[in-house]
Parts: C-alpha cells; structure tokens; sequence
C-alpha cells in the first residue's frame, strides 16, 4: 500500500521594516545630534556646572521629539509637522474644492482635486492593437497605465494551485525591479454594491418574443432579489513609468512613453495569467474615467452603467472629478459620500497563511464601498543588495549594544541575514505600503466603518491608522492613478528620513 505524506500549509513572512542606522532606533541625524550635544555638555562642565546644566537641558528638549514615539512608530516631530501642515492648509483654504459651472478651476469642467489636477489623460494602443489610456503627472514627469483584471478567486481551489498563484505573482513582482523605467505599481481591489443594471440589460439582450410566463416570472424576481445581497469586485493594477530625461535627451513626450509602455504590456498581461489574475486587459481611456467618477460620486455608478451598456457614457478625463470636495482632519467628503482612508504601519508579523487579506478585501455590509489598494515601489537589483546590506547592518549593530542580547534583536538579525541571502540567490526586493478607503452614504456611519476597519485589520495581522490630514491625498493615492506619494510631500527627502 502506498502511502502518501500530508503536505504542511505553506506560510509568508519576513517582511521587514529597515532598521534605522542610529543609536536605539535614533535616526542617523538624531544620533549625531546627540553624541555634539554630550561632547558640548562635558566641555561645557569646564567652564561652569550651571552652563553644563542648561545645554542638557536644551538637548532634551530637542531631542524628545526625535525620540518619542507612538504605538504607530511616529515621533513627536512628525506629528508636530502635520498639525502644522494642516493648519497652513486650512487657513488657506486649500481643503475646500468646488468645481463645474460654478467653481473658480478648469472653466466649468470637473477635474480632478488635489495632487492629480494637473493629470492628463491620452489614448494608445499596445503591440497586440488593444487601445490603453496614459495617465500623465505633470509635477512628477510620470506616466501610469492601468490593467483591469478579472479574478479568479480562491473558492472550492486546492491549496496546491493558490500556492502556484502566490509563486508567480512573487515572481511577476520580482520581475518589476528589472522593468524598465518603472517606479511604482499598485493594485486596487474594490467592493461596491451591485446595482443590478448589468444583469437586467443582459437578459434584455437575450429575451425571446413568447417566452413562457414561468420563465418570464422567474427573470422578473431574479432582478428583484439579485441586487440585495450580491457585490461587484473590481481589481485593478497601475503600472507607473518615469519619463526622466535619458543621457543626452531632454524628457521624454507622452508619445515616447505610450510607446515605451505600448511594446511592455502584452508581456505583462500575459505574465499575470498565471498569477491567479484571469483576464488582463489594459483600460481604455472612457472607462478609467468611468472607474474614477464612480469613485468621488458613487450615486451616479448605475447611470454610468446603463451609459456603457447602451453604448454611450463616454466620459472624459475633465469630467471625471468631483462637483464639489471637502477634507476634514479625520475624513473626506466628495459630491455628497464620505470616506475615510487608513494606512498600513506595520506588516504582519511572523508566518501568515496565503489567504491573510481576505476579510480585508472581501465586500462587508457596514461598509458601502471599500477600496484596499497595496503600493509597491521596486528596487533594482543593485539597491536592492545595498538596502539589504545595510539593514543587516544596523541590526547587527542593534543586536550588539546590549551585553545581555534581546530575543527581538537576535530575531530581528536572523531575519535580515535570511534577507541578505534570499536576494543573493536572485530574490527581487519591492518596498510596499497598504492604504484602506472606506465610502459611506452618511457622516453617522462612519463611526461604524471605522469599527469595522478596526476589526479586519487585526484578522489580517496589520496595524493602520486613519491618515489624519491628508485624506484627500490619501484617498487619491488610493485610485489607479500612479501617484507615488514620496514625491509630493512638502518636506524634503533627507528631512523626512532624519525624522
């Protein structure tokens, strides 16, 4: 008799936050900061013991917001920096839009708000003839394309095949650090309800003159019913392109990137087809901003619906935007519907299982419309082997402050020599980040979004928090828009870095 060994589940992990290359999770510029501060003290002890006292006094005080931080990993410094941020923005008026006949921007039109205003849209078609919209930022010099993906889902699946699915898409990711050109993508999984348009102008399409009454009775409660509990689930993924100036050019047009992009995409498509992604077709132009005036206006989805079926909608990119946008310190409202948008500050934590997101982007009756959207950023391989170097690094230099070591930092070091050795052998290494918007029909529901969110983040062993003034900004990250927020910060990089 044969006898056969039972597979273990297969599990994920190592993901890791880089350590910084301070002293006790001081940044570098903290670090240096506080080893002047201790020479200027003791030099200071010659001259006068009150001196002494009142420059340690003054590198307190500077240095407690550097080194105080919340359950979130944020410093009083960042915090401080937000607030005053927001306050300059209100005070501005900058968190408050209006658009369309009546609004001050575009001539009538309903642009986008925010950090996409100045994005244009253009059409192209790919090496296999299929027409792709470009979305370009202007202040970035970027270029982002849009796959919509029909999935599959993982029900009544083997094990066996979702660990194949999982596989290739590690591979499709690890394959972006050698995309050319590429700097960001995003995948965005969106719930909403089902309006039920869909289904009634398909059996419009294929009823038949004299049908029988039964089944004629029978269609007629289906679309009574159908909508009441069923979802749409929509998946997109945006692939950003940077159009930098290349040695001896100045920066390339949209028609070089549409180009560029155009020969790239039927390899792309082609390579999510054994991710588990099932169709995947780049968007056209109508339908991205079909997608995106959905998203500020959802009332408005089953009149788009109906629009797309009978052939017409053709939306364009100015008429994408809201009417009117408003941001508050803890949500946004945009054309009548609130939303709220949290982000990821801590992965998950040890082994998790394939399915560790499902609750959290599976559709929930308290929440009307949710978006989970995960950012990825790339690196190629030489940086990629400079970052995992560097982080093994620091934690060995972590791991050795202390003469009795710490588990966590003994942890903490296996991790990133583990690290070290994944990506010598060919591993690709990708920074991502997690953004969740929910869209509600009312401000009394929010609390009872915000409890729901609180729920699912725990099941999918992530922390997040709301993004407390910047949910504008926020919210559009969330889109298949290709904004990579870095970029549009109002702090430099090095100053972000030594906070």
């Amino acid at each position: 008799m044969a006898v056969t060994e039972a597979t273990q589940p297969r599990t994920y992990g190592n993901f890791r936050k880089p350590r910084t290359s301070g002293l006790r999770g001081l940044s570098l510029g903290a670090t240096l900061l506080l080893f002047a501060g201790l020479i200027a003290v003791v030099l200071a002890t010659l001259v006068s013991v009150w001196a002494a006292l009142v420059l340690g006094l003054v590198l307190v005080t500077v240095l407690a917001p550097l080194a105080l931080r919340d359950r979130h990993g944020r410093t009083l410094m960042q915090r401080g920096a937000v607030r005053l941020a927001w306050r300059r923005t209100t005070s501005s008026g900058g968190h408050q839009y209006r658009s369309g006949p009546l609004g001050l921007t575009g001539y009538g039109t309903c642009q986008l708000p925010g950090l996409a205003a100045e994005s244009t849209l253009t059409e192209a078609r790919d090496g296999y003839g299929r027409p792709f919209a470009v979305i370009t930022i202007p202040a970035t010099g970027h270029h982002t394309v849009v796959i919509s993906c029909d999935a599959d889902g993982a029900a009544l699946v083997d094990e066996q095949q979702v660990d194949i699915w999982v596989a290739h898409w590690g591979q499709w990711l690890s394959a972006l650090g050698a995309e050319p050109g590429l700097v960001a993508a995003s995948v965005t999984v969106e719930t909403a309800p089902d309006s039920g348009v869909r289904l009634q102008q398909e059996i419009a399409a294929n009823a038949v003159l004299g049908a029988p009454d039964l089944a004629r009775s029978m269609l007629r409660e289906v679309l009574a019913a159908y909508p009441a509990g069923s979802a749409q689930i929509a998946t997109r993924i945006a692939l950003t392109y940077s159009g930098a100036a290349r040695e001896g050019t100045s920066r390339r047009s949209v028609e070089d990137m549409a180009l560029h992009i155009g020969t790239r995409l039927p390899g792309l498509t082609a390579g999510l087809s054994m991710t588990g992604a099932g169709t995947a077709v780049p968007m056209t132009a109508t339908e991205l901003a079909e997608a995106v005036r959905v998203a500020y206006d959802p009332t408005v989805a089953s009149l788009v619906e109906e629009a797309r079926g009978s052939g017409g909608s053709g939306l364009t990119w100015d008429q994408a935007g809201p009417m009117a946008a408003q941001e508050s310190w803890d949500h946004y409202r945009h054309d009548g519907v609130f939303s709220v948008t949290w982000a990821m500050t801590e992965a998950p934590q040890g082994e998790v299982f394939s399915n560790v997101l499902t609750a959290l982007v599976q559709p929930n009756r308290d929440i009307a419309r949710k978006r989970v959207t995960l950012l990825y950023r790339p690196h190629t391989r030489a940086e990629g082997a400079r970052v995992v170097q560097q982080d093994y690094k620091n934690a060995l230099f972590t791991a050795q402050q202390s003469q009795v070591g710490q588990a966590r930092d003994d942890a903490e070091l296996t991790a990133a020599r583990r690290t070290t050795e994944e990506q010598a052998q060919g591993h690709g290494v990708i920074r991502f980040g997690l953004l969740i918007t929910a869209t509600v029909n009312s401000a009394d529901e929010l609390a009872t979004a915000a409890a729901t969110v609180d729920n699912l983040a725990p099941a999918a062993r992530i922390a997040v928090r709301p993004v407390y003034g910047s949910q504008a900004a926020a919210f559009a990250a969330a889109l298949p828009l290709g904004l990579v927020l870095p970029l549009h910060t109002a702090l430099p990089q090095t100053v972000r870095d030594s906070m």
